[in-house]
């Protein structure tokens, strides 16, 4: 299999350009379904140990069903697909770039959630124009074992969020295990409390959120589905923050919004009015950092990666 590995303001993105499973045709959502029920050996033999790593995210190119996007693209982690992922979306572009498949400017990519603008701004810099964010609600408690009552606004912006301010653990570096330990108590807690995104949807990634340490307006730390943190300051996780900002009336359409993440690195982005919701421009910086072989020997043991 060959793969192609980028950071995006820390956080790395694995593009399978070569040798990933046959999705057959259809639209790219049912393709997207068919990935993990008919291959659910793929994504952790993929990104998992030891050929990869929980933070990884994937990136399976595929043909697009939209005859004018320049590549449809399954994003997916050590778990799951995700429906969007921003630093994933700007490191394909700087990857399709260093590949010769595309030119600076704008370009079209299919995700299985919609159709994102991509405008390589340059070689490593790259505009996103996500999908519509929005507020599924404001202010829901929930008692988490450990921590107490925390309260905090379900919002999506590619993906499920829940998003509350911390208060309790500073947003450092060195705390990590503690926002980790804290965002996952929040996660399973949502769950025992029945508490979903839009039509049930499970709610798979937690925002804790407060003062910048530099010149930004937020700082974040952003735990993913499969328990690893964000490097990046999350560009589905900052869409579904602006969600909030503008339902609140505490950020105008067009100014711009720096989101500073747990290693320092920030994204600028802005906002349009949508249809129900806002629709949201991710800016941020990418850099390819491997080309790669992936090889799978029938009598590896852990041929699928090591999982729990």
């Amino acid at each position: 299999m060959r793969v192609i590995d980028s950071h995006t303001a820390g956080e790395p993105t694995r593009v399978v350009i070569e040798g990933g499973p046959d999705l057959g045709t259809g639209p790219l959502a049912m393709r997207a379904a068919r990935l993990w029920s008919d291959h659910p050996d793929f994504g952790p033999s993929t990104l998992c140990e030891p050929r990869g790593h929980d933070a990884i995210v994937g990136a399976l190119l595929v043909p697009p069903s939209d005859p004018g996007c320049a590549t449809g693209v399954i994003f997916f982690n050590t778990v799951a697909n995700l429906g969007m992922c921003g630093h994933a979306t700007i490191g394909l572009a700087a990857v399709l770039y260093h590949l010769g498949r595309i030119t600076l400017g704008v370009h079209r990519f299919e995700t299985p959630v919609g159709v994102v603008e991509v405008d390589l701004m340059s070689p490593n810099r790259v505009r996103v124009v996500n999908v519509e964010s929005y507020r599924h609600a404001k202010d829901v408690t929930v008692d988490v074992p450990g921590f107490g009552p925390v309260t905090g606004d379900v919002a999506y912006g590619g993906n499920w969020f829940f998003l509350t301010k911390c208060d309790s653990i500073p947003l450092d570096f060195d705390r990590l295990m503690e926002l980790t330990m804290a965002s996952i108590a929040i996660r399973d807690a949502l769950v025992a409390a029945g508490i979903t995104g839009a039509d049930g949807a499970y709610i798979d990634h937690v925002e804790l959120f407060g003062p910048a340490h530099g010149k930004a307006d937020s700082r974040n730390f952003v735990l993913c589905p499969g328990g690893a943190y964000d490097r990046s300051p999350c560009g589905t996780g900052s869409s579904a923050k602006l969600a909030c900002l503008a339902a609140d009336g505490m950020l105008e359409p067009d100014a711009i919004w720096v989101q500073e993440s747990i290693i320092g690195s920030t994204y600028d982005l802005t906002y349009v009015p949508g249809d129900t919701g806002i629709i949201v421009t991710i800016e941020g910086a990418a850099y390819v950092t491997s080309e790669t072989t992936l090889l799978f020997s029938d009598n590896d043991p852990y041929r699928g990666g090591i999982r729990a």
